[in-house]
């Protein structure tokens, strides 16, 4: 009997090696038709200075670039050129802490461009395929219907929406992982895995997003075992020394470094999951993934919840669960901890602010403290992902009890793949395009950035977020620079405006820093700020070729230069422009009752301007000021003779 229990033991660990190393070459092969070799090219970047679909690969790459030239450290993933002078972990540059952290001796001693992200799908994609096979023979026998089965994982819209994206995001392999621990342990009557340890630990080292999810499941098969043995102590000290080990890799990698938890993005329940997402196939930049669903509204942030299933497995579900009807009561009440996570992440995902399409339900106020909380996971649709997973399993694994499930299997595939093609078709373009050339140029086109290149060593960025800040991050990184341009996910606002307020005092007194390029995202703020140093430094504006993106700059040291027509010097004859400013009375710093009062930010420069001035001019014509008035601080209202003083928006106006 002994001898047959072996022999079966060792049959079933030789089936499901099979089934990962077969599903794993199904991960690859789906990642190579989709995005080809180039990736894996460590020494190609393209991709990432670029911006993928979007820009968040820039503050990845960046976060790298920033730790990599950084002295090593402890914590180890920390980087004072970020955030300066505090600095972060690159955890909150999404670069992939682990990844960052092995990679930094081989990158060194290679020399030269090197970037992993490439090779980190790749492995994602390879995982997801191992794992959602593994996952899939637990409900199926043999191995071609598993296969089918992860081909549906393979073929995710989620993983695709996020890979090369988020990047670190793609990982989506670690809840597939997750879910078969659970399953399978759950089968063999156990609650411990050196496995299921090492994927709670192993998930704060690749995004903190994951804790949650992996955390989840963990808690369902560690409370479904003790409720049925009444076993309490192993479960939970087996939680607590999980718990222990995750938290002390995070503090390890830096994610508890200094007090950078929060940060200039929206609250929880902005990035909320709408309620149409199941069916709503319309993912980031309009890409569709359905050849027959049109796009759903959505507001707020549920652009950041796709969670469209697939049109392939939106039929599938209807008729699985007629077909299971009478067993389904049974299978909630038996993985009942697992469908009360499952319901608590869903909730959560949906969030205070239940929104349908395009309106707001209704929102349930919450306490401040319970919202900063949940604002930790502040993208909290992304925690369906578990729910998300178990729906497509729950529609193969359903399947699989049909007579003649295999030809219903590869029928539902097909209309699967056939449906989400469009999107995963165009994802293979955009990362075509981005290999090649830069698909979100920088704006960094002005001979002035050629000049301060290695010229300084930090980036001083004195007043609000720069325009084109990733490109400007990249620009620092390249170049030897810290910065204190708040590009990363967290940080701290505190020490931050400290640091800035702190700035601006030395410029009030004529101090300039040497080693320092000043940077001012608002022209107002910069005019304030720089008569007492004007003599000790290059003052002046720097555009694009558009002039969509304009740097206010300080650039100690730099006096009397002269740079291209993009950068314009401050000086006698540095133009005045109306205050950028809108409320509810202002339009663009025009008032909107009568339309003949404009405002400017109030200067030495400005005040300079106005003083004794009869007529401001533009555009050859001059208009009478028959008033100024400066009883609102920091502010200098201006009445005109004009009919209508938008006609001065964005105008380089004089005074006479």
């Amino acid at each position: 009997m002994r001898h047959r229990e072996m022999l079966h033991k060792n049959s079933l660990q030789k089936q499901q090696l099979r089934l990962f190393v077969l599903g794993t070459l199904l991960g690859i092969a789906a990642f190579l038709l989709v995005y080809g070799i180039v990736p894996l090219d460590v020494t190609n970047d393209t991709f990432c200075r670029g911006g993928y679909v979007e820009k968040d690969i820039q503050q990845h790459y960046a976060g790298w670039l920033f730790y990599r030239e950084s002295a090593l450290s402890f914590p180890l993933c920390v980087t004072t050129a970020i955030n300066a002078p505090q600095g972060v972990s690159i955890a909150y540059t999404d670069s992939i802490p682990l990844a960052a952290l092995f990679c930094r001796p081989l990158a060194n001693w290679l020399g030269g461009t090197f970037q992993y992200f490439g090779w980190f799908t790749l492995l994602c994609f390879a995982l997801q395929g191992g794992f959602s096979a593994l996952l899939c023979g637990l409900f199926s026998e043999g191995t071609l219907r598993p296969l089918l089965g992860t081909t549906l994982f393979v073929s995710s819209p989620i993983l695709y929406e996020r890979a090369f994206r988020h990047t670190s995001l793609g990982a989506q392999w670690l809840v597939l992982a997750a879910l078969y621990l659970y399953f399978s342990l759950r089968r063999e009557g156990r609650y411990a895995s050196r496995g299921l340890f090492l994927l709670n630990v192993l998930a704060i080292g690749i995004h903190p997003y994951f804790l949650p999810m992996t955390y989840a499941v963990t808690l369902a098969l560690l409370l479904e075992y003790s409720v049925q043995r009444h076993q309490w102590k192993g479960p939970v000290l087996y939680l607590t020394s999980n718990l222990i080990c995750t938290v002390g890799l995070g503090w390890l990698l830096g994610l508890f470094y200094g007090t950078a938890t929060n940060g200039g993005q929206a609250l929880y329940g902005y990035f909320s999951m709408n309620l149409n997402s199941l069916w709503n196939p319309v993912g980031i930049n309009g890409t569709l993934y359905s050849r027959l669903l049109p796009a759903q509204n959505q507001i707020n942030g549920n652009y950041d919840a796709f969670a469209y299933l697939g049109l392939g497995v939106l039929i599938s579900l209807p008729v699985v669960v007629f077909h299971a009807r009478h067993r389904i009561g049974k299978q909630l009440l038996r993985h009942w901890a697992l469908a009360s996570v499952c319901l608590i992440l869903t909730l959560f995902a949906i969030s205070n602010t239940v929104t349908a399409n395009g309106v707001t339900l209704f929102s349930i106020p919450l306490p401040g403290k319970v919202v900063e909380l949940c604002s930790v996971f502040r993208s909290g649709g992304r925690l369906f992902w578990p729910v998300y997973e178990l729906l497509l399993l729950s529609a193969f694994a359903g399947i699989c009890r049909f007579p003649a499930s295999r030809l219903v299997l590869v029928l539902m595939l097909v209309i699967q793949i056939w449906d989400v093609s469009p999107g995963i078709c165009q994802r293979h373009q955009d990362m075509a395009a981005a290999v090649q050339t830069a698909a979100f140029p920088s704006a960094l086109e002005s001979n002035f950035w050629k000049n301060v290149a290695g010229r300084y060593q930090h980036i001083e960025s004195v007043q609000g977020l720069q325009d084109d800040a990733l490109h400007l991050a990249l620009f620092a990184a390249d170049h030897s620079m810290t910065t204190n341009d708040p590009f990363a996910a967290r940080y701290d606002t505190v020490a931050l405006e400290q640091e800035r307020q702190k700035i601006l005092q030395e410029l009030a007194m004529g101090v300039l820093r040497q080693d320092t390029l000043y940077l001012f995202s608002d022209e107002g703020a910069f005019l304030q700020a720089v008569e007492p140093v004007k003599e000790q430094a290059w003052c002046g504006s720097v555009t694009d070729q558009t002039g969509t993106s304009t740097w206010y700059v300080i650039a100690p040291g730099l006096q009397n230069q002269e740079f291209d027509r993009l950068c314009t010097v401050y000086d006698g004859s540095y133009p005045l422009r109306l205050a950028d400013y809108t409320d509810a009375l202002w339009n663009r710093g025009v008032l909107d009752s009568t339309k003949k009062t404009v405002c400017f930010a109030d200067s030495p420069f400005a005040r300079a301007k106005l003083d004794n001035a009869k007529y401001l001019c533009a555009d050859g014509r001059e208009y009478a000021i028959t008033l100024v008035d400066e009883s609102d601080p920091g502010w200098l209202m201006v009445t005109l003779e004009i009919e209508d003083a938008t006609v001065l928006w964005g105008q380089e106006l004089t005074t006479r």
